[in-house]
C-alpha cells in the first residue's frame, strides 16, 4: 500500500476582507475560511476594544461615533498589513470612504449579501446588536440595510447567501470566488 500524501491547503496570496450586514455570517464564515487557509483572523473591532480597554459601545457613548470610525480606520490600516490574513471589520467600516480605499488597495474585498428576510432570521433573538435595540428592531434591520446596500454594492467581489446554506457551503462559495479573483491559489 502507498502511502497518502498529506493534505495541503490553498494559499491565501492577500488579505481578505468579509463585508456586509449583521447577521450575513461574517465571523463565521471568516473563521472557517481562516481555518481552511492556516491563517490568522484579525478583527478590526477586538483591537480597537483590546487597545482602549473600552467596548464599541462605550467608545461610541463617550467620544461619538467620528472619533471612533477614525480610530478604526488607522486600526485597519495596520492590519491589513502584512502575511495575508482574514480580516474581519465592523458593518460600517467599509461606509467610510478612506477606509473602503485602503481595503480595496490592501486586500481582496467580498461583500456577503444575505437578504432581509435571512438577516432578520439571524439576529432577531440576539440582544448583543446595540443597533437594533429599538421600538421596531426589523424596521431599524432594514432601515440599515437600505442605507448600506448602495454602499456595500461598490465592493469587488460578492457571494449571495443562499438561505439554505450552511456555514461550509458559504466558506466554499467564498473560496470559489476568491480562487477566481486570484486571492487563493489551489492547493498544489
Amino acid at each position: 500500500m502507498g502511502e497518502t500524501a498529506p493534505h495541503i491547503a490553498p494559499r491565501l496570496t492577500r488579505t481578505v476582507v468579509l463585508i456586509g450586514m449583521m447577521g450575513a455570517g461574517k465571523t463565521a464564515v471568516g473563521r472557517a475560511l481562516a481555518s481552511r487557509l492556516g491563517v490568522a483572523i484579525r478583527d478590526s473591532d477586538a483591537e480597537i476594544e483590546s487597545r482602549s480597554g473600552l467596548s464599541i459601545e462605550e467608545i461610541f457613548n463617550r467620544y461619538g461615533e467620528g472619533f471612533f470610525r477614525e480610530k478604526e480606520a488607522q486600526v485597519i490600516a495596520r492590519l491589513v498589513e502584512g502575511d495575508p490574513a482574514i480580516l474581519s471589520t465592523g458593518g460600517g467600516a467599509w461606509l467610510d470612504p478612506g477606509t473602503r480605499a485602503t481595503l480595496t488597495g490592501a486586500a481582496a474585498v467580498l461583500w456577503l449579501k444575505a437578504d432581509i428576510d435571512l438577516l432578520w432570521q439571524r439576529v432577531k433573538h440576539k440582544d448583543t446588536r446595540p443597533l437594533l435595540r429599538s421600538e421596531d428592531p426589523r424596521a431599524t434591520l432594514e432601515a440599515i440595510h437600505d442605507a448600506r446596500v448602495p454602499v456595500y454594492a461598490l465592493a469587488p467581489h460578492v457571494v449571495e447567501v443562499d438561505p439554505g446554506w450552511s456555514i461550509e457551503d458559504t466558506t466554499d462559495a467564498v473560496l470559489a470566488v476568491l480562487q477566481d479573483v486570484g486571492a487563493v491559489e489551489p492547493a498544489g
